[in-house]
């Protein structure tokens, strides 16, 4: 990564410290009022020593600075744990609204865009990326404006004192961050590396992990636990490498903290021997002052000792910072104008397109101009081979994908409308169920609020009531992620029972019955089937029987509807429906 980047990054993580700000000044703050407290417990210390060994005065009379001296003890642990907490607040905050800028984003740009990215690499943006910067926020920014104020405040201190050894802590103080820096540079890229390679092995981990079962029947189980094995020994060569230059980093701020040290106390060792006579102000060299140069010339390098620890926390910052970034500026905008207009439909939805081309949220076309009505209360039955173009335009009426051209419901131009108000007119059914909820009752009502009569009704349509009475609870049953304990079959009934019990105006059917025993499809066709005589539907389906009772079929092909029209009469003309069902007749004889 060149310094270009790395001054870019840095700036925009920077701008992300709003969301924390008051906890970032506050953490500052405490942590400056922490270093004045340990000023003032170094003097008291010193001028405790300086009365007992030379001035020889009784212990009684020092009850009042030994008194005062505790009670530096006790403010100075008390600040440096507020100090601490309102790091973590900052960086809990921060995490948490960089998270959802994400979250935000990714809802944006809708499944169609996510879709086709390994899970996985998402998981590593959203955890381990985001939470890589909470020291950086936490510990590292406040650290950098304490690395400042406390040595000048330790100078400043030391300076009326005796100005040679603090014309020591002056000049040897830059050495620090200099050889910080330098070694700072090469961990964050590698940092970089390790957050790419991390991403990619998580990515692959869950992917092969949710196909292990395809993975066995085919015998590629061996093979892919190799690939994981060199993934992962890549991997660790990587953390082992920014671990290598974070303890270098270390051992390079403790080298030169502890020479400028031994200096001072050379300094002054050399000085109460009467062969060195100069840094006193003519005053002669105290015992006081040597005492008090010692004891804060260890704590005038622990701020920078300090932030060299910490400063892998800017690596691991810059690292995750790039992809974040990176994800946020690259990702396409979901529109370049948000729709505001609401949409509240008096009549049954009326769908009519007019050179419609649906595009990706890359701006790359995914078909070719498409004219179509769907009248308010038809049936629609779109097929074509796959690649055909129909989930693309599916994705269109859903509100996931851009297009040009013009797209009207009941009138109105669908990327005028907001996303979130159109889609609470649509129901959708896809291949492959989703139930995100935590119980089987929660995935059927999600928003929506039924009746018990109404619900009974819809498990028995949708055929839920075989195998309910099975489950440990019932409705109350606690599925595990994506819905498991239930088979994929009960999983789509319970997807077309949520879809039957929302109050829709659309149905937009993906389909349903893909992959499904013959009992399950049998259950889900003829629940559908009931539910698409009350509202538009339009179906996207590889099964050619039972069309012909759809009020129309629409065939596509190479990104364009190349036929409209009632399954007898398309049947009947040469033409692709034709040719599949034709086909069909063969593989099935």
């Amino acid at each position: 990564m060149n310094k270009s980047r790395q001054q870019e990054l840095l700036r925009w993580l920077r701008q992300q410290r709003h969301h924390g700000a008051r906890s970032l000044r506050a953490a500052s703050v405490f942590g400056f009022a922490s270093a004045l407290v340990l000023i003032a417990q170094a003097w008291l210390l010193a001028s405790l020593l300086q009365n007992l060994i030379v001035a020889q005065l009784p212990r009684a009379s020092l009850l009042s600075d030994f008194l005062f001296l505790l009670i530096c003890f006790a403010l100075r642990a008390g600040f440096n744990y507020a100090r601490e907490m309102a790091g973590h607040r900052a960086g809990v905050a921060i995490r948490r609204a960089l998270r959802q800028q994400v979250l935000n984003r990714l809802d944006e740009l809708g499944p169609a865009w996510i879709q086709g990215k390994p899970a996985g690499s998402w998981a590593t943006l959203l955890l381990e990326q985001i939470e890589e910067m909470q020291e950086y926020y936490a510990r590292y920014l406040p650290q950098m404006s304490l690395a400042v104020f406390i040595p000048l405040a330790i100078l400043i201190a030391i300076f009326p004192i005796n100005w040679a050894a603090g014309l020591i802590l002056l000049v040897t103080a830059p050495l620090i961050p200099l050889f910080m820096a330098m070694v700072g540079m090469g961990a964050a890229d590698a940092n970089r590396r390790n957050f790419l390679a991390l991403a990619r092995l998580s990515g692959d981990f869950y992917d092969r992990l949710r196909g292990r079962e395809t993975l066995r029947l085919f015998y590629r189980a061996d093979a892919e636990q190799q690939a994981i094995a060199a993934s992962t020994t890549d991997f660790r060569q990587r953390t082992m490498e920014v671990l290598r230059l974070a303890f270098l980093s270390s051992a390079v701020l403790e080298f030169f903290a502890s020479l400028a040290i031994a200096v001072v106390a050379v300094y002054f060792g050399f000085s109460y021997l009467g062969e060195l006579n100069f840094g006193h102000y003519h005053t002669g060299v105290t015992l006081f002052a040597g005492f008090l140069a010692l004891i804060l010339a260890p704590e005038f390098f622990q701020p920078l000792r300090d932030l060299g620890t910490f400063y892998h926390a800017k690596a691991q910052a810059i690292g995750g910072a790039d992809a974040l970034d990176t994800f946020l500026r690259e990702s396409p905008d979901a529109s370049n104008t948000p729709a505001t207009d609401a949409f509240s439909p008096n009549a049954a939805l009326n769908i009519q397109a007019q050179d419609l081309v649906v595009m990706t949220a890359n701006g790359h076309a995914l078909s070719q101009p498409l004219n179509f009505t769907l009248e308010a209360g038809k049936r629609v039955a779109l097929v074509g081979q796959s690649g055909a173009g129909k989930t693309a335009l599916m994705n269109v009426l859903l509100g996931f994908l851009p297009y040009q051209g013009s797209l009207l419901i009941n009138g109105q131009e669908l990327r005028d409308i907001n996303r979130e108000s159109w889609q609470q007119h649509l129901a959708w059914v896809g291949q492959n169920p989703h139930l995100p909820a935590l119980t089987l009752r929660e995935n059927l009502h999600l928003s929506t609020d039924v009746d018990d009569a109404t619900l009974a009704n819809v498990l028995q349509r949708a055929g839920i009531d075989e195998f309910i009475d099975r489950l440990p609870q019932g409705l109350d049953t606690v599925l595990g992620d994506g819905g498991i304990g239930l088979s994929v079959g009960q999983a789509q009934r319970v997807a077309v029972a949520r879809a039957l019990l929302k109050p829709a105006n659309l149905l937009l059917l993906d389909e349903p019955g893909s992959g499904l025993d013959s009992q399950s499809e049998q259950h889900v066709t003829r629940a559908l089937q009931h539910a698409a005589t009350q509202q538009t539907t339009l179906m996207i389906t590889h099964q050619l029987n039972d069309l012909a009772n759809w009020d129309e079929v629409w065939v596509m092909q190479s990104g364009q509807l190349v036929q409209q029209g009632h399954w007898q009469q398309l049947i009947e003309q040469e033409g692709p429906l034709r040719e599949m069902a034709q086909h069909r007749q063969m593989e099935i004889a």
